[in-house]
């Protein structure tokens, strides 16, 4: 076995290099998607329908995604998933590049002058229907992603592996890439999809190359194999019968419902309330580079410190504070420091949460696990993204647009301080590390 304090191998830089490069593309999609649909619309409802596209597959394909992840080389779906991006992306920026002015950017919602493109509906189902396939390539790719990494690194390293990950990620995607895609939209508006693009088919060429086979084990494959159905059967009862497991999946789908509740109309919020520019907006969403950082450097010492109990206690009652100042103020600096701590949050629960999924679930149930356990993190994202919509459009006729646009972080850190009391005292460091020294017991209950 491995030092843990040595090099991870040249497997996982590659993996990790391709996942900066094409979460750099993600960063800078990160302002220019938004920002193309509220060229578009301005309706909360309809603007929160690109997000619920997006993570609609989480909902619907999360679970079969998972069988798939254990069926094949999970190399192999990465890189054709990333060749899926790319072409979609590509897609979208042609059909951009093509519009010439018929799409203008929303320079301020303010201004009166801004008008919807006569094509509109077309408009609407080009950004939704790709946001879908993109949403599809992305669960079964980035489950692939996760379960490869174990195969890659000997477990004592795995807090140290994703901690440099998710450090890596945030720096591309939080802090260079915004600035990038601001400056981009400033060239043209198809210009940072361009770039998003060839993101994914760097990516794509990069995992192609790491050495090794990563399907499933030749007892697998030589022997007669349930079916697809009774396989994915097996991941839901593994999950549903680890009682801690099952508890952070359901907190964490609570969690990311509700993030993404105040997330949906975030571009709104950033133009009407505190009034940004393309390229502030991209300075702002800075912020997560900086908390990520730091949380991929402090998240594994903080959970050794504090224990990872109260570790995660701290991230519901920090969270709980952010949203809402964030929902109270109208100062983008106060907003910048805010976005900073909930990244930092947000790097402290996953490095717990993941490294303690990849220590305990079975690899050969790996890829089945990982997708019930997403399906109920990411599957709400599209039902908390649609109630986001809805909310800013139910509060507005009473409370007007600007309370209306805040309402979404109000609610949302209501949602962490309930969590707060009745979750936080059910994640105890007793019950995680019980969890990984029972991970070799046949009763996966605890």
């Amino acid at each position: 076995m491995r030092d843990p304090k040595t090099r991870l191998g040249s497997g996982y830089a590659r993996l990790w290099s391709a996942s900066v490069i094409s979460n750099l593309g993600d960063g800078v999609a990160m302002v220019a998607a938004p920002w193309l649909a509220s060229a578009i619309t301005r309706d909360p409802v309809l603007l929160s329908l690109v997000v619920v596209a997006q993570r609609i597959p989480w909902l619907v394909f999360s679970l079969p995604a998972g069988v798939i992840t254990d069926r094949v080389d999970r190399r192999r779906v990465m890189v054709w998933m990333d060749i899926a991006r790319f072409a979609v992306v590509a897609g979208m920026a042609w059909a951009i590049s093509i519009a010439g002015d018929a799409l203008s950017d929303p320079a301020l919602v303010g201004d009166e002058s801004f008008a919807a493109p006569s094509n509109q509906g077309w408009w609407l189902a080009l950004v939704y229907g790709a946001s879908l396939a993109i949403g599809f390539a992305e669960v079964l790719r980035d489950n692939a992603a996760q379960t490869i990494l174990p195969a890659l690194v000997d477990p004592p390293a795995l807090e140290k592996a994703n901690g440099r990950m998710w450090g890596a990620e945030m720096v591309a995607n939080s802090f260079a890439g915004p600035p990038l895609g601001g400056w981009l939209l400033a060239v043209a508006l198809a210009a940072p999809f361009w770039f998003d693009a060839s993101t994914f088919l760097f990516a794509a060429v990069l995992i192609a190359t790491i050495p090794g086979a990563f399907g499933p084990s030749a007892e697998a494959t030589t022997s007669e194999r349930p079916s697809f159905w009774d396989e994915l059967k097996e991941g839901v009862r593994w999950l549903w019968g680890h009682r801690l497991l099952r508890t952070i999946a359901i907190v964490l789908g609570i969690m990311n419902a509700s993030l993404m509740l105040a997330m949906a109309t975030l571009v709104l919020f950033v133009q009407e309330v505190l009034l940004l520019d393309a390229t502030r907006f991209g300075a702002l969403l800075t912020a997560g580079a900086a908390g990520g950082v730091a949380g991929s450097f402090l998240a594994a010492r903080t959970s050794k410190w504090l224990g990872p109990g109260t570790s995660l206690a701290i991230v519901l009652v920090g969270s709980t504070l952010t949203l809402g100042v964030i929902g109270f103020t109208s100062s983008w600096g106060v907003v910048w420091a805010m976005q900073l701590i909930s990244a930092f949050l947000g790097v402290l629960w996953n490095v717990i949460t993941v490294s303690l999924r990849q220590e305990i679930i079975p690899d050969q149930l790996l890829g089945r696990v990982n997708s019930v356990y997403r399906f109920f993190a990411w599957g709400m994202m599209p039902i908390g993204s649609l109630v986001g919509g809805l909310v800013v459009w139910a509060v507005e006729p009473w409370a007007g647009r600007d309370w209306a646009l805040r309402a979404p972080f109000l609610a949302t850190a209501a949602v962490f301080a309930l969590l707060t009391v009745f979750v936080a005292p059910r994640l105890t460091t007793e019950r995680i590390e019980s969890a990984r020294s029972g991970a070799g017991s046949t009763d996966q209950r605890q």
